[in-house]
């Protein structure tokens, strides 16, 4: 069976490219054959980093309040995306989200599993779900037909927070795994 081969967004082709999680079945993600266990309290500063992080993922992300990203995100945030590359600053990393929501505008993250910190560090796994609805576009100003498919993402997020947000974040999940789900994988 021939391939097709379509020239995807930057922020697309990471999305499918990058990636370094164990591809797991979107129903894996969300229903785990052996939960994690019970999140452990944390030191009060770590705490409270991880409960802005919660209302990040499950508030400001999931419903797209990006004027509210600065309560997590220090205005020149750093972010290391999946397959390596950065961006700098709070209006770019909105951009690059805002992007996101463009094929799959029904994007959330509802769970964090997984999340414990030590110092200025927090760690969080999280599952971001949502459908392929919508034309994904290209670098060549065309774009990839919504194959309707749902997706259940595993990902995790490292923060390294100073002054009460992150000045930088490391977005981890596997492109391989996320573009078998939307139906454009093998």
């Amino acid at each position: 069976m021939a391939r097709k081969h379509v020239a995807l967004t930057p922020l697309s082709l990471m999305l499918l490219t990058g990636g370094s999680l164990t591809a797991n079945a979107q129903s894996a993600w969300e229903n785990p054959p052996t939960p994690p266990p019970q999140h452990e309290k944390q030191n009060p500063a770590v705490e409270k980093n991880l409960k802005v992080f919660d209302t990040l993922d499950f508030d400001v992300f999931s419903n797209q309040k990006w004027n509210r990203l600065k309560e997590s995100h220090a205005a020149d945030i750093v972010v290391t995306w999946p397959d390596g590359h950065e961006t700098k600053g709070i209006e770019k990393h909105i951009e690059d989200l805002k992007a996101l929501f463009v094929f799959a505008p029904d994007i959330k993250i509802k769970t964090h599993p997984i999340r414990f910190g030590s110092g200025t560090w927090t760690a969080v796994t999280g599952v971001m779900t949502g459908t392929f609805t919508k034309p994904m576009p290209t670098l060549d100003g065309k774009s990839v037909a919504p194959t309707g498919k749902r997706f259940a993402l595993g990902m995790v997020t490292l923060g390294h927070w100073k002054g009460g947000t992150m000045d930088h974040e490391w977005l981890i999940w596997d492109n391989q795994d996320f573009m078998n789900q939307i139906g454009l994988g093998k």
